[in-house]
């Protein structure tokens, strides 16, 4: 009989870059949701934070995935939003990035939404 692939889960290595990448383009406010102990989640973490513009947005979104890739060798499944670059969403299987335009995170308040979810502390470089 084969033997199992067993893959490593390497889920706090990658939120950990996924973190590093944000706090080096500045992003705003960031905030880890453990959606672990919750019903039906489509991941075990989300990640949220915000850039003041639409160039900002998308700068984040290139330093995550340039971590992700350089410190971890991992990129996203699937990554959606760049093209306006109000909300990109990145799936890294256990973990879903989402990266805003500011006003946009104010009105879709993800925070709220998943107001079940344990946060997680984040500390911003000054």
């Amino acid at each position: 009989m084969a033997k199992a692939i067993k893959k490593k889960d390497n889920t706090e290595q990658v939120l950990q870059s996924i973190v590093d990448g944000m706090l080096e383009k500045k992003a705003q406010h960031i905030v880890v949701l453990d959606l672990r102990k919750l019903n039906s989640t489509v991941a075990d973490y989300f990640v949220i934070c915000h850039g003041t513009s639409t160039t900002q947005v998308e700068a984040i979104a290139r330093s995550v995935e340039e971590f992700t890739e350089k410190e971890l060798n991992e990129s996203p499944l699937h990554i959606e939003g760049v093209t306006n670059a109000q909300w990109i969403l990145m799936d890294y299987f256990t973990v879903v990035v989402h990266i805003f335009e500011e006003k946009a995170r104010s009105y879709y308040d993800l925070e709220e939404l998943w107001a079940d979810a344990a946060v997680l502390p984040v500390e911003e470089r000054a």
